[in-house]
């Protein structure tokens, strides 16, 4: 069976997305909303969308390959990477985007140890989103399979 089509779909719709989602919406949020908790919340929800755009595309993107004969050397660095990417959403939708969310309930007075928390929970959120950002973009450029194994 020839998977470069649904590869190709869900590759673009969850790469795509991302860099959609975090380098144009959420900063343009920002620009545009003079209430930065506002924005902050719908940048917020937006990436938890995402997030869940990326499990399923990262499954589905990891059934395939799984299914394929390809070569270990091609597929296995490709396969570490969508694993990596997969563990990066779980720890930022289920470990970081919980914790950050009950020091906002909370309350985040300016100064505060919650805020300076938060804060570096925000780094760290930004960081996990930057590294799969340009994971994916590796993908997008290197493609799932070899040149001499792609499917058209």
């Amino acid at each position: 069976m020839n998977y470069a089509i649904p590869e190709r779909i869900a590759l673009t719709l969850w790469v795509g997305g991302m860099w959609i989602t975090g380098y144009l919406v959420a900063p343009m949020l920002f620009s545009v909303l003079e209430d930065r908790a506002l924005a902050g919340m719908l940048a917020g929800k937006l990436f938890s969308a995402m997030s869940y755009v990326g499990l399923v595309c990262a499954a589905l993107l990891l059934l395939i390959q799984t299914r394929k004969p390809t070569p270990k050397g091609w597929r296995e660095w490709r396969r570490g990477l969508l694993l990596a990417m997969l563990l990066v959403i779980v720890i930022g939708e289920f470990v970081l985007q919980p914790m950050m969310a009950e020091l906002k309930a909370a309350g985040l007075e300016e100064g505060s140890a919650a805020q300076q928390r938060f804060g570096m929970l925000h780094g760290i959120s930004s960081s996990l989103f930057l590294f799969n950002s340009l994971a994916g973009l590796a993908l997008v450029i290197f493609g799932l399979e070899p040149d001499n194994q792609r499917g058209s």
